[in-house]
Order: C-alpha cells, then structure tokens, then sequence
C-alpha cells in the first residue's frame, strides 16, 4: 500500500513543458546522473592526461588543453543524453533557451565573455600551464587553466584568479612562450675617470661566476652613455634557471658587482649638484660702495 503512494509521489507531475511532464522522479534521476556525468567527465580527463597523453611528445599545458577540451565535449553530449533519457523533449527546451539567451546577453554576458576566452585560450594557447606571464600588475605561474579564469599563483605564493578575457583583450608577457631563455638586463653607473675596459671585465667575471647565467648565449657588456653623474653600462645575462624568479638573479649580479667594484676601487657615484645662490639686493649693496 504504501509504495503504491510512493509511487504516486514520485509519478506526480510538477512542470509541463509542452508534451512532456516533469515529475519528482525526474528530477531526481537528472540530478543523479548529472553528478554521475560530471564524475565520469573528471576521471576521463585524468586518465586522458595522466596516463594516455603522458606517453605522447606533448607538453603539460598541451594535455591539460586536450584534457579540458575533451571534458566540455563529454560534458556538453552527455547533457544532451540524459536529458532526452529523462524523457524530456529537447524541442520544448525553445521558450527556456529563448530566456536563458535574454539572461546571458543582460546579466551574464560577463561570464560567457570569460567562457569563450577560455576556449580561445585552449585553442590558441597564448599561455598554458607552467608559463610565467604579466598582465596588468599580475606576475606569476599559471598552474590551472578553467573555463572562466586562470589562477596564477605569484612568487609570494599567492593565488590570483584572472578572468579568462583579460588574457584575450589585454597585452600579456608571456615569458616563456616560445623559448625558456631570457635574456635579463642589469644597469650600473661608474664614476668618470674609471677605467671603461676594467669595468666590462669585470662585469663579466660577475656574470660568468653566477651560476644562473647561462655561457650560452654568452653575457655582455654594454656602455650605454655618459650620463650626468656617471658612465652607465649594462650588464645582459641569459639564464633559464630563475626565469620564474628574475628578482632573485638580479638581485644575485647586483650584490656581486658592488663587492667587485670594491674590490678594485671602482667607484659607484651618486648624484650631485652644484648650486650658486646669487642674491640682488647683496650685488646691489656692493655696487654702491664700489662707487
């Protein structure tokens, strides 16, 4: 008797949608197989990243791009199965797309905006996963590529979420788009009078020393100009060790350099002015008792 009445509960219609009836047994078994679809979706995409792909010649951010991409696919059909398994029929869902349509062109064109970019990002692959980028005042690792943002995570070991479409309408440093080694410049200014040509061999003992910096390329010195208070040069060094980090290697070189520089005397000057105070009244008050 009583699974007669359950039965009736469950069967009972809730929402019709043109000829088909919605019923608390129908969106019970939606929401099941819902979350069965996206389990299944996610463990594909594992599987096709961490074992299939693994064994192919492409990189990480690849697989993660092919990953991704086919766990939209799989999602998107999947959808479309369950829904007509429930029995509801897909030409009623007109009205409700029509509305959905409204919804993202006035209050969720933001979110389908991030969601194209992602796919363009996916497709394209200006940046992957393991670049280090800039965009804007944002400077990090790109660890997961998402359908509405990117998470990059900073050297202070932070994780800032960017949406996908400041990657597409802004300019972005990637820094390793197409080769890991970056070129890195370091300025110094050394007194006048220096000797020009101790001062370059010298930088390059500080550069050959580092072991961040690579032979090759090989660093070099260049004597920029003569400036107001100095003779500038600067030092260029390729490394692909602290692409990630190019504070720390500069920062490395710079302590290097003030220690050789002490080492042979070379003196790094700081800025200076002259001034003359000229007063109209005083030359005045000399002027009469010239006279």
């Amino acid at each position: 008797m009583w699974l007669g009445r359950v039965k009736e509960v469950f069967d009972a219609p809730i929402l019709r949608l043109g000829p088909s009836q919605i019923t608390l047994w129908t969106i019970i078994s939606f929401v099941l197989m819902l979350c069965a679809l996206f389990f299944i979706a996610g463990k594909l995409r594992k599987v096709l990243v961490g074992r299939v792909l693994v064994r192919s010649k492409l990189d990480v951010g690849a697989r993660q791009a092919v990953g991704a991409i086919t766990r939209y696919v799989i999602l998107f059909v999947g959808l479309l199965i369950i829904i007509q398994t429930v029995g509801i029929n897909l030409t009623t869902l007109n009205v409700i797309a029509g509305a959905v349509s409204i919804g993202v062109g006035f209050g969720l064109q933001n979110v389908a905006g991030n969601f194209i970019s992602g796919l363009i990002i996916l497709f394209e692959r200006p940046i992957k996963i393991g670049d280090r980028i800039e965009v804007g005042n944002i400077e990090g690792d790109v660890i997961a590529i998402g359908a509405r943002s990117t998470t990059v995570v900073t050297n202070d070991n932070i994780a800032i979420i960017v949406p996908n479409s400041r990657f597409i309408t802004e300019s972005v440093v990637n820094w390793k788009y197409t080769d890991p080694t970056v070129r890195f410049r370091v300025p110094v200014g050394v007194a006048y009078g220096t000797d020009v040509r101790l001062v370059e061999k010298l930088l390059l003992e500080v550069a050959n020393e580092n072991p961040d910096v690579l032979d090759d390329p090989p660093p070099g010195v260049r004597f920029l100009s003569f400036g107001d208070s100095a003779l500038k040069f600067e030092l260029q060094a390729w490394s692909t060790s602290l692409v990630n980090n190019k504070w720390r290697l500069i920062s490395a070189l710079n302590f290097a350099i003030y220690d050789k520089f002490n080492e042979h005397g070379i003196e790094i000057p700081f800025p200076q002015r002259v001034l003359y105070i000229r007063s109209a009244a005083f030359e005045s008050k000399h002027a009469v008792r010239d006279e």
